[in-house]
Parts: C-alpha cells; structure tokens; sequence
C-alpha cells in the first residue's frame, strides 16, 4: 500500500467517526464539538491539494511506507 492510499483511508475514517461522534442523530454521539474535526481533516486535505505537501504522508515515508505517485 504506497503513503497516498494509507492517507486517504485514514483521513476517511478520522471524517466518518467524526461525523458520528458530532452529529445529535447518531447513536454515537458525543458533543457538537467533534464537527470541527471534520472540519480541520478537511482544510487539511484542501491545503495538501495546493501545496502537494502532507504531513502525514511524510511521516508515513519515514516508517516505510512506499511513495504513491
């Protein structure tokens, strides 16, 4: 699995469990707060878009992960 698939599938379930820890209609619901977690997962998508940098990605070369292209 290269860096870019394992970013992508983590930055899905941090938005899915979020989303279920923040919205009132969900059985697992904690606070409202969780909603801005969404929030900062998806600016950081946005910025790692523009700028081709993410910091996790990064982090996941350095244990070894493969690059993607």
């Amino acid at each position: 699995m290269t860096s870019w698939q394992i970013v992508r599938i983590v930055a899905g379930l941090f938005i899915l469990i979020s989303l279920a820890l923040g919205i009132p209609g969900s059985p697992l619901f904690m606070n409202q707060w969780w909603l801005a977690f969404t929030a900062f997962v998806g600016i950081n998508l946005l910025q790692s878009g523009f700028t081709r940098w993410c910091l996790m990605e990064t982090l996941l070369r350095k244990l070894g992960a493969r690059q993607g292209c």
